[in-house]
């Protein structure tokens, strides 16, 4: 080994050097990549950058002296490897592929939160397991506790961030038993529970089940106890880097960002190109996840879910995903004769537990309609009576009638009932069709002509529109479109190697016009652009592309921008210093 150099394996980290250049397989695929060793800038091992030179420190993370070699002489990347394996069985197994300036800042920023929280399974922390369970990356159809018993996730809970246990209002089934309610505690070690003094905490006496990293089978519990470890729905490294940047708090964006200066001096056509590369992350990462589904249950019920969960909004993403899940899709339904959507109406709104037990009174169609639904139901709750979710399941404070989930799930029983949204989707996904017209087109795939009821109704409770409303309008396709179609075509199709494919979904994806604004990127605006007008945000993945930025770098700092890096790339970006 040269004396200017060393060979080694790092926990979670790696840079590998071949003659001036960094060898990098692409993360989709096995296309193999070089980039030029003297464009890439260094970081120390708190992530501070050091410009174009080598951090010499970075061999005091090494240990073991094998798997690649770094000349200390000559600027080096650090990016994540997964070393779980025999080198001879993981040459494919490179992480954090930068395509674009973003990407590789991304790389640099996340290989210095990755040296400070490694994703070596002896050093998972708390808030790793928190993530976990908050995004349920999980094999959710084979969950057990360590006593045996089967446990389904009606509802994770919300994440409490004061004193307390870690979520609150979970809605849990455990074997046979009905649905529970209650919270959750996330522990590294099933003793942690009484080392933590939680068994004599009064706060903790809601806990109906204690989450924790691993435990053997046979270890005493004082609660319903589930260990993560064997559960996950893709190898630790992969999750690591998903939730890396998925994990942190909001936080409060009160103040303009210190990019908001450096932002505001970029051209426009720059800060396009950035707001597209921060967007290329975001397809990237929603279709991994859609691929980890896809593994467990196959393409088509993967999109069943996506679509499901999106429908859910923010409020009802859980008990939505669930609810495909648990529902036979068309294909294999064993009627024979395709249900009408008032069926798939009764088995949505039953099994959701949606189905009002009384009549209205003062709304006629609405009991008639209620009466039939009913008539349905009877004779099919028998076979759906372990999957029937409970009420406290869903939230429905501060949501807008359109987004209410009976109105909803009206709307996925029509699509059930047709039996060919799929094959529609490919076909529409197939078809040449312009720009301006992507989301009409769209929304001529996914319209419901008209229902007799919902037509006219917002809920089972509202009073007659005294005209038809849609069931879904151009604001829900474009999210249907940018958060589940476009990433699950895309993933796809780089699965089955085809770039003509690929490139169609990105095109789309790219082009596809905006969305409603809201308040998250309303406050993205104000953070990062201080109040100036941005009206060249025309479409929605420059919107996705600024809802990156923020969780990437927004949510890993404070109001105050402290050791965030964002304002230095971004004047490194106007200096032309990116590449």
């Amino acid at each position: 080994m040269p004396e200017d150099g060393f060979m080694g394996s790092c926990l979670g980290l790696g840079a590998m050097h071949m003659d001036h250049e960094l060898v990098i397989l692409h993360e989709f695929g096995a296309d193999l990549e070089w980039f030029p060793l003297n464009s890439w800038s260094a970081l120390d091992l708190r992530g501070r950058f050091m410009g174009r030179r080598s951090p010499a420190n970075l061999a005091g993370v090494c240990q073991k002296s094998r798997q690649f070699t770094v000349d200390l002489r000559k600027p080096i990347i650090v990016f994540t490897l997964d070393f779980a394996r025999e080198v001879a069985q993981k040459q494919g197994k490179v992480r954090l592929i930068p395509k674009n300036p973003y990407s590789r800042w991304r790389a640099l920023v996340a290989a210095s939160w990755t040296l400070q929280e490694s994703a070596d399974s002896s050093r998972v922390t708390e808030r790793f397991l928190q993530s976990l369970w908050h995004h349920q990356r999980l094999q959710r159809d084979h969950l057990t506790t360590l006593d045996g018993e089967s446990l389904r996730v009606l509802h994770p809970g919300f994440w409490n961030r004061e004193a307390g246990p870690d979520f609150r209002d979970a809605v849990l089934k455990f074997g046979t038993a009905a649905p529970t309610q209650g919270d959750v505690e996330i522990d590294l070690h099933p003793h942690l529970w009484k080392s933590h003094g939680h068994d004599q905490n009064p706060a903790y006496r809601k806990v109906v089940l204690h989450v924790v990293w691993e435990g053997e089978p046979a270890t005493p519990c004082a609660l319903p106890t589930l260990a993560l470890k064997p559960h996950l729905d893709a190898p630790l490294s992969d999750l690591s880097a998903w939730l890396g940047q998925n994990s942190l708090p909001r936080i409060p964006l009160d103040l303009f960002g210190k990019c908001a200066a450096p932002l505001r001096d970029l051209p426009i056509a720059q800060s396009e190109a950035l707001l597209k590369q921060a967007a290329e992350v975001r397809l990237q990462a929603k279709a991994a996840q859609i691929q980890a589904r896809a593994q467990q249950a196959g393409w088509e019920q993967s999109l069943w879910e996506g679509l499901f969960g999106a429908l859910g909004y923010k409020h009802n993403v859980w008990p939505m995903r669930l609810l495909a899940e648990q529902l036979p899709s068309p294909a294999t339904d064993t009627d024979r004769t395709a249900p009408s959507p008032v069926v798939w109406q009764a088995r949505l709104l039953g099994l959701g537990g949606l189905l009002p037990t009384q009549l209205i009174g003062t709304a006629p169609q609405i009991d008639a309609y209620l009466r039939g639904l009913w008539d349905i139901w009877w004779r099919e709750r028998e076979a759906y009576s372990e999957s029937i979710l409970p009420r406290v399941a869903w939230r429905f404070n501060g949501l807008r009638p359109a987004n209410h989930p009976q109105r909803r799930l009206a709307l996925a029983a029509h699509w059930l009932a047709s039996g060919d949204l799929p094959s529609r989707l490919e076909q529409w996904f197939a078809q040449s069709i312009a720009d301006e017209k992507l989301s009409d087109s769209l929304l001529d795939v996914l319209q419901v002509k008209h229902d007799d009821l919902w037509s006219r109704h917002w809920t089972l409770r509202s009073s007659r529109m005294p005209q038809p409303q849609p069931l879904i309008g151009p604001q829900r396709v474009t999210d249907l479109a940018v958060n589940v179609i476009l990433p699950w075509f895309w993933i796809r199709a780089v699965a089955g190697k085809s770039a003509e494919l690929q490139a169609r979904a990105e095109q789309r994806y790219f082009a596809w016009p905006r969305s409603e604004d809201n308040a998250v990127l309303r406050l993205a605006r104000a953070r990062l652009f201080g109040g100036q007008k941005v009206r060249w945000i025309k479409t929605a993945s420059a919107q996705q592309g600024l809802l990156q930025i923020v969780r990437d770098f927004c949510d890993h700092s404070n109001a105050l921008c402290d050791q965030c890096q964002f304002p230095e790339l971004v004047r490194e970006l106007g200096r032309g210093d990116s590449s």
